[in-house]
């Protein structure tokens, strides 16, 4: 089988995360779908990214097995596989360990809507995901990470087709999106808005939370029915 389409778009999308800042070294990885043949394209594991080639990129079924490719995937995948496997609506996830996001994620707390730029792009505060139970950690670790996300938003009652974006406690960012590409985009800005976040609660640590009158403006201006944002 060609599986050209999804390696570029994966290798595409791996090499926007150092260019924005949201990797160092190899703390990351983006994976692309396609569900007409249950796979999806991923990062090699520890692979440099500028070793990285279209070609390099590992081809994964939805269970987690290699389907083609002469790497091994990133360290990564059966959590990517859990939500492309449940989640159908997901094009596209990314995972990093940027800085400003991942110090929400060990501080274990979700991250505040304070402004319009949070509003613009989720009508909630960002989710962090509980610490995993040891039971999880002791199992298989990667998979249990992806349950752990979908726990989280089948607690809280998200629809990850809204929320695009998710804190896994003391661990780090995920995002997903419609294809690699705007999961690309939903770290860029999930980064953004954490780090907005701490420093508006180092400038007032008593700063309010966004009205509620701000939050459904700024979320209708640009994805409701009536919305005039953009061209």
């Amino acid at each position: 089988m060609n599986f050209d389409i999804i390696r570029q778009e994966a290798y595409d999308a791996n090499m926007q995360l150092p260019k924005l800042g949201l990797v160092l070294f190899t703390f990351g990885n983006v994976s692309a779908v396609d569900r007409s043949r249950g796979v999806f394209a991923i990062k090699p594991s520890g692979v440099p990214y500028d070793e990285l080639t279209p070609a390099s990129m590992v081809i994964v079924d939805f269970d987690g097995n290699v389907v083609d490719g002469k790497l091994r995937p990133s360290s990564d995948t059966k959590t990517h596989a859990v939500l492309y496997k449940h989640w159908e609506g997901i094009g596209g996830i990314v995972h990093t360990h940027s800085v400003f996001a991942t110090s929400w994620a060990q501080a274990q707390r979700d991250i505040p809507i304070f402004g319009t730029t949070h509003a613009d792009h989720n009508t909630v505060d960002i989710p962090c995901a509980p610490p995993m139970a040891d039971a999880m950690i002791e199992g298989d670790y990667e998979h249990e990470t992806g349950f752990q996300i979908m726990n989280c938003f089948t607690e809280r009652g998200l629809d990850y087709r809204e929320v695009e974006m998710v804190l896994v406690g003391n661990h780090a960012p995920f995002t997903w999106g419609k294809n690699a590409a705007k999961a690309v985009y939903n770290s860029a800005v999930l980064e953004t808005v954490a780090q907005m976040a701490m420093y508006t609660e180092q400038i007032n640590p008593a700063a309010p939370r966004l009205k509620e009158a701000l939050i459904k403006k700024h979320w209708e201006r640009k994805h409701g029915p009536e919305a005039y944002y953009g061209q």
